[in-house]
């Protein structure tokens, strides 16, 4: 039977696209060889925020003092924490599963491979079968890049999916890669206990984000114990009778680490392999997936979307490709804000950030005015013992329009969506300005940034001229 559209992969990006094809009228087949929810929900996303949780639960009680509540002596059990993570992710899984069910997406559990430009061998538990659609888009997302150091195939070199199932806290713990992976499991594993270091081979942790963002967070994650060597290179890993002998080179020559695990968090890499695409034809190499402005790939009819297209990697960016996708399909017209992408970095204080960055802006010769606020000055953010951090917004300077906003600070996750809109509906600072912020929260901050654009914040000393 031929079918009319068939996913490959049942992560954001291919669940999100089934259900939505489902919406516009199409009988969908979803083809997923795991579990559904993809990476995100069940070895990433999800998963890392629940220990996260945990992490910050940790952090309070820490600071117990400060509110005047007496804890006393307290501990922490991995075991209960890894037993509520474990809950969520079935919990989430459960829902999608429910969710594909009630709008009639048929769910194949099985590995696909390419037998033509339009035809699939799927291999099940019962056998193989072989489907044929109208239409293929691939979702198959991405994994752990390996990394070639002597010594790194060591069972004590771990990738994320193997730490985020550990049943203990490591005395310590080296970390290969500042991205947002590396930090985040750095944060995690220092309110944990763990002694933690992080090598970085690029002169700066969380190399995406604006320079004063990735520099001021790197301040609080050393204050946190965190020790980070940026510009050093992973030479080797041997293993010794403490754990491991991680041997790094920079520019003060090589330099010895001992850790009791070493997670390799250098990027990822997109899943193309055993998709036997030279079967179709369809272009790729090994950033990912060749496609056009569409999704489609150099086979007309078979589309890729998310990780495994490469560019960028975020759980909620493939969810949207993949319902632009199947939206320009079946006769929309729809496409992906990407300059309004918000990226969040879950650590003590959050990081977020959306649109330019201060160097992107000079390099592309865009004139700018910045404002900034602090949460030091904010009275949601005090009461919650939680005055570190700040925003910054970005405007062009003739037209005043939002292009970028920075923040590091409490719920910066959630902040960060006001910056989204901004830039993606071409608000201006006059705009927002001529809005009204409740009091006291902690979103005033960006209102008192966006303010401070054009000189008339009420909460931060006027500028010197």
């Amino acid at each position: 039977m031929l079918r009319d559209l068939v996913i490959i992969g049942g992560g954001p990006g291919g669940y999100e696209a089934a259900i939505r094809a489902s919406q516009l009228g199409a009988n969908v087949t979803l083809i997923e060889e795991d579990k559904l929810g993809g990476t995100c929900l069940n070895r990433g996303c999800i998963p890392t925020k629940s220990l996260y949780k945990n992490a910050g639960a940790l952090e309070a009680v820490k600071s117990m003092a400060e509110f005047g509540v007496s804890v006393g002596e307290y501990t922490f059990d991995m075991a209960i924490a890894q037993k509520r993570k474990n809950e969520v992710v079935g919990k989430l899984v459960s829902g999608i599963e429910q969710l594909l069910k009630g709008n009639g997406v048929e769910v194949v559990r099985g590995r696909a491979s390419f037998k033509g430009a339009k035809t699939l061998n799927v291999i099940t538990a019962e056998g193989a079968e072989e489907i044929t659609a109208t239409n293929i888009i691939i979702a198959t997302g991405s994994s752990p890049s390996e990394v070639p150091v002597p010594g790194i195939e060591d069972h004590r070199v771990v990738t994320s999916d193997e730490l985020l199932n550990f049943e203990h806290v490591p005395k310590s713990l080296a970390i290969l890669g500042g991205g947002v992976v590396g930090v985040e499991f750095a944060g995690i594993f220092a309110s944990l206990g763990t002694e933690v270091t992080i090598i970085e081979f690029l002169p700066k942790i969380l190399y995406r984000l604006d320079d004063e963002l990735s520099k001021k967070l790197t301040v609080y994650l050393k204050k946190q114990g965190i020790k980070i060597l940026t510009g050093s290179m992973l030479k080797e890993v041997q293993s010794s009778e403490d754990g491991l002998k991680i041997t790094v080179e920079n520019g003060k020559g090589p330099e010895e680490i001992y850790s009791d695990y070493l997670l390799a968090a250098a990027g990822r890499k997109p899943n193309t392999q055993g998709l036997d695409l030279e079967v179709s034809e369809i272009e790729y190499d090994k950033k990912g997936i060749k496609v056009d402005a569409n999704y489609e790939t150099s086979v007309k009819g078979v589309y890729a979307i998310g990780d495994a297209i490469g560019g960028v990697m975020l759980a909620h960016a493939a969810s949207e490709e993949g319902k632009v996708c199947v939206e320009n399909i079946y006769g929309h017209s729809s496409e992906v804000d990407y300059g309004a992408i918000p990226s969040c970095v879950f650590t003590f204080p959050e990081a977020a950030s959306v649109g330019m960055t201060e160097e992107e802006a000079k390099e592309k010769n865009v004139e700018y005015i910045i404002g900034k606020s602090m949460f030091g000055a904010n009275g949601k953010a005090l009461t919650m013992a939680e005055g570190e951090g700040f925003v910054k917004v970005m405007a062009e300077k003739e037209s005043h329009k939002i292009i970028g906003v920075h923040i590091m600070g409490p719920h910066a996750s959630d902040i960060v969506h006001q910056g989204s809109m901004a830039i993606h509906c071409g608000l201006t600072v006059e705009d927002i300005k001529e809005s009204v912020f409740a009091h006291p929260t902690l979103s005033e901050v960006f209102y008192e940034a966006v303010c401070g654009c054009i000189g008339e914040a009420i909460h931060s000393m006027p500028r010197k001229k």
